[in-house]
């Protein structure tokens, strides 16, 4: 903890005043920090820059699901785990969100080819590697490398701010979150500016 307390007042104080805290989300040699960005991983943008998952590129799925919520690219959890959840779209975390048989049809087979398993990013081979062969998580959030990249994040910058609310809003705080960038160095907590620490 007393690494990341350093990285944000030197992160602070480079920003100015005024300027939002930077969460880095992990201590000073965290060898996850940068190596998710080699060349021919997750691939590029339009501007070069490297991605750690393919964004979300289908229209019913951007369309269908996205109105609701971000969405999540398909590396982020298995097959097994996209088919579980598009199979129970009636109780869809409390919320009926059943569609066309044809729309559920298209957005399941486009998210299981797209799953964990299929994706060349070390980011998805990570967390498919902390999800037990008989595990078929349905949040993200819940599985081992999520929490174990957001450990060192207090719930009251997530859960407790109301500009975040949920560690499932990656947009909010992964800036580059939609282009498939989930990079800790373009990370910023709404309404964590220098004075809060």
């Amino acid at each position: 903890m007393r690494n990341l307390l350093a990285v944000l007042l030197v992160t602070a104080a480079l920003l100015g005043a005024g300027g939002a805290v930077l969460y880095t989300g992990a201590a000073v040699g965290d060898d996850d920090e940068h190596e998710e960005h080699e060349k021919g991983r997750g691939g590029r943008d339009g501007a070069g820059e490297a991605r750690d998952f393919m964004p979300a590129m289908n229209a019913d799925y951007e369309k269908e699901c996205g109105a609701c919520h971000f969405a999540h690219p398909p590396g982020l959890l298995p097959e097994r785990s996209w088919q579980k959840l598009m199979g129970g779209l009636d109780n869809h975390f409390g919320d009926d969100a059943e569609l066309a048989p044809k729309t559920q049809g298209a957005i399941t087979q486009y998210l299981v080819a797209n799953a964990a398993e299929h994706a060349n990013s070390r980011r998805a081979a990570k967390f498919l590697k902390g999800i037990g062969k008989d595990e078929s998580p349905l949040r993200i959030t819940e599985t081992r490398y999520f929490k174990r990249k957001h450990d060192e994040v207090p719930e009251r910058m997530v859960v407790g701010n109301p500009k975040v609310k949920s560690f499932a809003n990656c947009v909010t705080c992964h800036r580059s979150a939609e282009k498939g960038v989930f990079d800790d160095d373009d990370v910023r907590i709404p309404g964590f500016e220098r004075e809060h620490f």
